[in-house]
């Protein structure tokens, strides 16, 4: 078992790194996320879930939509978070990119001082990450962990987002129940050896609290349902059979589906409650967001990060 979040872990972190250097100004974002799925691919894994790419105050679950046309900006921040399975051993991890440099941006789009923000907010969800893993062992309890990366975010006078959280995982499921905090919680919840978690700050100037959007891009197999429509339940089989209870994309479904019955189709499994929407969330305030992330194994003294 070990061996495999092993496996799942070395290829995310090569494929996060891969990922870091292929931003560049006017990329298109479905050409990112579509090279960071293939290269998963390519070294043996799967996508956990979709390759998300939200910027600046998109906060978390923005991944493109067939023929989607958006653009990487100079000044973007721009969060990529990536996760691989083996087998359904999961690995998930994310960083943030400042796209382009001060001496790029015109003078009406971003000021050199909100770049250097950025660049302060991309340090300082990367150190409340480390001082957060720090704590990590047999017997820590959750809320400490919360509390570290508060104290970390707010000695830089800024705030994490309060209702975003890390979490465990295990085999085939991304999210297994426990809640790891951005914030001090009153949790007495103690960590085991053999936990797996994803830890993963998330760094604001604003308020601190996500909003859901109307767009959902992610979708989760929830359960079988009597479906009418011959194209739903077929599309239901499929989705069960070849993502389980992990997240997966829209446009991924459009290699063995036509667009037009596909969009019905997903309509119906939404409104059945067959399939969850993953809505993009966005700061409420508009302020932009940085995220780290790493997944750690708990072991009695420590824990192993195997996305480094």
């Amino acid at each position: 078992m070990i061996e495999m979040y092993e496996k799942s872990g070395e290829i995310v972190s090569k494929v996060r790194q891969l990922a870091v250097n292929y931003v560049k100004e006017d990329l298109k974002v479905l050409e990112l996320v579509e090279f960071v799925e293939g290269e998963i691919k390519s070294r043996g894994g799967l996508p956990a879930f979709p390759c998300n790419v939200s910027i600046n105050e998109v906060t978390a679950h923005y991944t493109s939509p067939p023929n989607d046309e958006t653009l990487l900006k100079s000044g973007d921040l721009v969060k990529i978070d990536l996760g691989a399975h083996v087998d359904g051993y999961i690995a998930d991890s994310a960083v943030t990119v400042l796209v382009g440099e001060p001496e790029s941006l015109e003078d009406d789009s971003l000021s050199e001082e909100k770049f250097e923000l950025g660049l302060k907010m991309i340090e300082t969800a990367q150190e409340a990450l480390e001082n957060a893993i720090s704590t990590i062992k047999d017997g820590t309890e959750v809320g400490r962990i919360g509390e570290v990366v508060e104290n970390t975010v707010n000695a830089k006078n800024l705030n994490p987002v309060s209702n975003l959280t890390g979490h465990s995982m295990d085999r085939w499921i991304l999210h297994s129940g426990l809640s790891i905090p951005n914030i001090k919680e009153d949790n007495k919840h103690k960590l085991e050896e053999g936990d797996v978690l994803a830890i993963e700050p998330f760094v604001t100037n604003g308020v601190g609290i996500v909003t859901d959007m109307k767009d959902a891009y992610i979708f989760r197999f929830l359960r079988e349902r009597p479906l009418r429509v011959a194209h739903a339940r077929k599309l239901l089989e499929n989705i069960e059979k070849d993502y389980r209870n992990l997240p997966f994309a829209q446009r991924w479904l459009l290699e063995s589906f036509d667009e037009r019955k596909l969009k019905l189709a997903m309509r119906q499994l939404i409104s059945s409650r067959a399939i969850y929407p993953y809505h993009v969330l966005k700061e409420k305030s508009n302020a932009r967001v940085a995220q780290a992330e790493h997944t750690v194994i708990v072991e009695p003294d420590g824990c192993q990060i195997i996305t480094e």
